[in-house]
């Protein structure tokens, strides 16, 4: 069953309230760094209503980037890995549990023996694959165990678990599917949930297609994510649908006329969905933008600022706020809000003498938001609370640009996350 599309006129409507954040924004944000692992670079993907952020921070030299805990901005605490010291680990998706679990991805000690670079190492530090076996994790109360893949298959992926510990992800299992592009995947991957009690339940593709990831999941139990073909396992013919599961049934959720990147990244407990979506004749390129979904009016697109490439949604709070990224701006990457049909460059919302922030990927039932910022002093870019203010005027501050250009290992650890800082025919 294909659920209705929003009808042209409410497009207009919606477009229409698209006007600049300095005429519209009601309130400022407090941005606190967030202290990293020893490098310089960190991300904030989560945020959850206890005020737990979750995300990666960098080793010394940037080389390693471990799965990293911030407890109301506090000190960072290191995750650890599935392995050695040595070894990648993250949080790149929001987890909205507040009873102390967390999930990821981790390599493993292990070596791929198909040669496969699977899904995670474009979230790692090191901008390559790794050549190791790679898992999803839970973790909680300092332990950290791994999310087994479908029986025949070696690599699992976990994005998001709810209130009641049910896990999603994705999962290889034994098939060898003639879509993957062998040089980097081979196995056939699944959506999948972990439930609290060890159970795996897979979550099939719409008919036609033969693989399926999970992105996320509310506490009601529906499951948003992707299907298609397998290619390289990273968005691009993966993600030819959006799709929502209802009772393990995949319903296709409609896109913003792309035949690709079709993506979902969240879904509140009212079920409003949010991700990113290519647009129409766009086939071949990136160019998506971010997009909001609901039963009753379908998908359309939250846009972008005038002159940006692409733009992307990343969370969802149950107030209906939505955060994300633009490509563009003074720094190639802009944190975005999206509120009551309103389009909100965060930079021009922040307190004087914030750092400039690059992506927004989380926003709680507060409205704190959780991302990775840039200090045009130091050329750092540590992760960030983002705390709503009402001390100074929303939009008094300006977006602060600076003369310091964004470093390259900045710009290749966020090309790696779904290809933001690729250009507009590429």
């Amino acid at each position: 069953m294909k659920l209705a599309r929003f009808t042209s006129l409410n497009q207009i409507v919606w477009l229409g309230l698209l006007v600049p954040a300095t005429l519209v924004a009601q309130s400022s944000y407090h941005i606190q760094k967030l202290d990293g692992l020893g490098g310089t670079i960190g991300g904030g993907n989560s945020i959850n209503n206890r005020a737990w952020v979750t995300g990666s921070g960098n080793k010394d030299g940037d080389a390693i980037s471990h799965a990293t805990l911030w407890v109301n901005g506090g000190a960072p605490i290191d995750i650890g890995t599935l392995g050695s010291a040595n070894l990648n680990s993250t949080v790149a998706w929001p987890v909205k549990n507040t009873n102390g679990l967390i999930v990821g991805i981790s390599d493993t000690n292990d070596d791929n023996p198909l040669g496969e670079a699977f899904s995670c190492w474009a979230f790692f530090a090191p901008g390559v694959p790794t050549g190791k076996i790679c898992k999803g994790f839970q973790w909680r109360n300092g332990v950290m165990k791994a999310l087994s893949p479908f029986a025949g298959g070696y690599d699992s992926y976990a994005t998001a678990a709810n209130e009641r510990g049910q896990i999603v992800g994705w999962a290889e299992n034994g098939v060898f599917d003639s879509t993957c592009d062998p040089a980097s995947q081979r196995l056939q991957f699944r959506a999948v949930i972990w439930e609290p009690n060890g159970e795996m339940r897979e979550l099939p593709p719409l008919p036609g297609d033969s693989t399926s990831a999970a992105t996320a999941i509310n506490d009601r139990g529906e499951v948003v994510g992707i299907s298609g073909a397998c290619g390289v396992a990273i968005g691009s013919v993966s993600a030819a649908h959006a799709v929502l599961w209802e009772n393990g049934v995949p319903i296709d959720i409609g896109n913003l006329g792309g035949h690709s990147w079709n993506t979902p990244t969240a879904i509140n407990n009212q079920g409003t969905v949010v991700g990113f979506s290519l647009l129409s004749g766009q086939d071949g390129s990136r160019n998506y933008e971010a997009f909001v979904w609901t039963r009753k009016d379908g998908i359309h697109s939250l846009g972008k600022p005038a002159g940006d490439i692409r733009s992307a949604a990343f969370g969802i709070n149950e107030r209906g706020q939505i955060v994300g990224l633009s490509r563009g701006g003074p720094h190639l990457f802009r944190a975005m809000l999206w509120e009551n049909g309103k389009m909100i460059d965060l930079n021009t919302v922040t307190e004087t003498g914030s750092p400039f922030l690059l992506y927004a990927n989380d926003i709680n039932d507060r409205g704190e938001i959780a991302g990775q910022a840039f200090d045009v002093d130091t050329g750092e870019s540590p992760a960030f609370m983002g705390v709503p203010s009402r001390g100074e005027s929303a939009g008094a501050s300006g977006s602060r640009g600076g003369s310091r250009e964004l470093p390259e290992k900045v710009r290749q650890q966020l090309r790696q996350r779904l290809g933001f800082d690729l250009g507009a025919d590429e």
